[in-house]
């Protein structure tokens, strides 16, 4: 089983104390023993869950793919200043504390806009977490000229977003490009005209659900 390398830290931290929580049942060899041990193999267990890394089935063709695992909670006309500047389509895929974390890049390209707003801790599926809540945003055009906007949204549980992105970087669709850590929000705007292949309630995997096509 791959891990993402980012939650390495937080793995080894909750293996370390684990360790010690074993250790303490051990010394005591009293009624307060299991439940130490089964508090060591919780937090062990949960933090190698959590940070999973899977590797995935990416569709060989031009798609806008999933950027996150989750559930599709919102798709509605808004209109994006940022990067498009123009009215545009949202996507809005919420990540459970049970879903993988690790994001991918939605589409081919050249990355052309990377900007982090530190902000509040509103749940993932409020209408403002988009504006208010810690994110960081994207911008990549594709080959041909196609330009798609997408931001990692912080939760109430989401304290910590990671992202290994600049601007000028070519990026594949389905490749990784960061983590939300303990439950989060995916926004993924596209041109108000496209075609948008999937619906409110529906289940993504990322980089792999197809969320509409380029050709």
């Amino acid at each position: 089983m791959r891990f993402a390398k980012d939650g390495v830290p937080v793995i080894v931290a909750a293996l370390f104390l684990s360790l010690v929580l074993v250790l303490i049942g051990w010394l005591l060899n009293n009624s307060a023993s299991l439940p130490l041990y089964l508090v060591a193999v919780f937090i062990s267990g949960f933090t190698l869950f959590f940070f999973r890394d899977p590797e995935r089935n990416i569709p060989e063709g031009s798609y806008i793919l999933a950027p996150a695992d989750g559930k599709i909670i919102s798709i509605e006309q808004v209109r994006e200043d940022i990067y498009l500047g123009a009215p545009a389509k949202q996507i809005s895929i919420f990540l459970s504390i049970m879903d993988v974390h690790v994001n991918r890049y939605p589409v081919s390209g050249k990355v052309e806009h990377v900007t982090y707003h530190p902000g509040k801790y509103l749940v993932a599926w409020h209408p403002k977490a988009s504006e208010l809540n810690e994110r960081a945003e994207f911008g990549v055009v594709h080959e041909s000229g196609l330009k798609v906007f997408f931001r990692q949204i912080t939760g109430l549980v989401a304290r910590r977003i990671v992202f290994h992105t600049r601007e000028g970087d070519e990026v594949r669709a389905g490749d990784r490009f960061g983590l939300m850590k303990f439950g989060s929000r995916m926004d993924i705007l596209l041109p108000a005209d496209m075609e948008v292949l999937v619906k409110t309630g529906d289940k993504t995997i990322g980089g792999e659900t197809i969320i509409a096509k380029l050709d």
